[in-house]
């Protein structure tokens, strides 16, 4: 990989790509894949998307953050189970205050989660179920002896969830390095809660043409955030673009 911007072609190896990356805390960073001409997916998935270097990407984000969040939608589309890790990993994490695997927390309005998928069965750590307030004590129920732990995130809806409840939920358990993973219903819910400090977006060399979905659903923002441009990696035809809030 190669740092095309602010310093334009300097190599970097894992170290260099990790300082790059690191954030302070509390933070809530968004990343995502898309393709050249704007698609998020291709038939339904992520994963038809090839942004040469974007795993690597992916698995470096994953090991900077307290907890990686994720909407059901996506959790199910995309067939999510625990983190990954590796003992350099944890080595790595605990070095930097972190607890050795970051726990998958899921959004979902309903709390309507199968108990035996591999979200729940194939982890290394228990999941967090954040749902809407009115659905809580049903989710418990269903996930008793998962290990799974169960929040109300309601604002003043109780049968929906808050953006900036699920924020501050994760905040209070320790969690203040956010990795959002999508989808985009949940990008949207955190842009109009303005929860948002950080986009990761790698370019995949593809075009997909009409008819997919954008990286954020939902209601357009009364004004247009404005971001700052960080960090421009490049790998092969691949760019891995990383944008910051605006000052002010």
């Amino acid at each position: 990989m190669r740092l095309v911007w602010p310093a334009d072609g300097d190599e970097l190896d894992r170290d260099a790509l990790a300082d790059l990356y690191a954030h302070p805390a509390p933070w809530v960073r968004v990343n995502f894949v898309a393709s050249a001409d704007g698609a998020v997916a291709v038939e339904g998935v992520s994963g038809g998307l090839q942004a040469p270097g974007d795993k690597e990407i992916f698995g470096l984000l994953r090991e900077l953050a307290d907890v990686v969040l994720v909407g059901s939608g996506t959790a199910r589309a995309e067939g999510y189970r625990g983190a990954r890790t590796t003992p350099e990993r944890e080595e790595r994490r605990r070095a930097r205050g972190q607890a050795p695997v970051p726990p998958i927390a899921v959004v979902s309005t309903r709390g309507a989660l199968d108990a035996e998928a591999a979200l729940f069965t194939d982890t290394a750590v228990p999941p967090l179920v954040l749902t809407a307030a009115v659905a809580a004590d049903d989710a418990r129920r269903a996930l008793a002896g998962t290990g799974a732990e169960v929040v109300a995130v309601s604002g003043a809806d109780p049968g929906a969830t808050d953006a900036g409840a699920v924020v501050a939920a994760l905040a209070e358990r320790g969690l203040g390095r956010v990795l959002c993973e999508g989808g985009p219903a949940l990008f949207g819910s955190l842009l109009a809660a303005d929860r948002v400090d950080e986009l990761c977006l790698s370019l995949a060399p593809q075009l997909v043409g009409g008819g997919a979905d954008r990286i954020v659903a939902g209601p357009s923002l009364p004004v247009p955030r404005s971001l700052t441009l960080a960090s421009v990696v490049g790998h092969e035809d691949g760019l891995m673009l990383r944008y910051r809030r605006a000052p002010g």
